[in-house]
């Protein structure tokens, strides 16, 4: 099988949009809801972020981007990124909720449909990659049978200024079925 990366970028569920510049009042709002989260992301999406990583994200072409809707409402986003053709491998993560659609099940079916959607395009390796100091994200991703590669120590600096260890999850084309 051919791996499809240009087939990514359609949505796999219809929770899922392709994220948009029509967007960004409804997804600032959204990320506004939880400024205590913030910290744990590489990146902020908080008020004074938010337009900045906005902007970065539509125009970043390793970065398939969508919104997450409830009942027609922007709550949230997700992405794959880091693609890598040659190694048929895909991230997904860049994903927030409002508090208010967390618990609700709404996370599990739209990373069930990206997961599959990935692997029906061809991607052999799915990663996330998560903060070590964020549980609930890492409670979630193993709830999806994602494995833990491991650790990798001091990987990068967040926007806080704090020397960040990522914990790597995977999830392999043979596994998923």
């Amino acid at each position: 099988m051919t791996t499809d990366f240009a087939r990514l970028a359609h949505p796999p569920e219809p929770a899922l949009v392709a994220l948009a510049e029509h967007h960004r009042t409804a997804l600032k709002a959204a990320c506004a809801e939880d400024s205590a989260i913030w910290p744990i992301y590489s990146v902020s999406f908080d008020p004074d972020h938010f337009d900045a990583q906005f902007d970065r994200i539509l125009a970043d072409p390793n970065h398939i981007a969508f919104a997450i809707k409830d009942d027609d409402a922007v709550c949230g986003m997700t992405a794959y990124l880091n693609l890598k053709p040659a190694f048929e491998t895909v991230e997904i993560g860049n994903t927030y909720l409002r508090p208010a659609v967390r618990g609700t099940g709404l996370n599990r079916r739209i990373k069930d449909a990206m997961i599959g959607h990935a692997f029906a395009c061809g991607i052999r390796r799915i990663e996330f990659r998560i903060d070590d100091r964020n549980a609930r994200s890492k409670a979630a991703v193993r709830k999806l049978s994602a494995m833990q590669d491991g650790l990798i120590r001091a990987e990068r600096v967040t926007w806080t200024g704090h020397v960040r260890d990522t914990a790597l999850f995977s999830i392999l084309a043979g596994e998923w079925a």
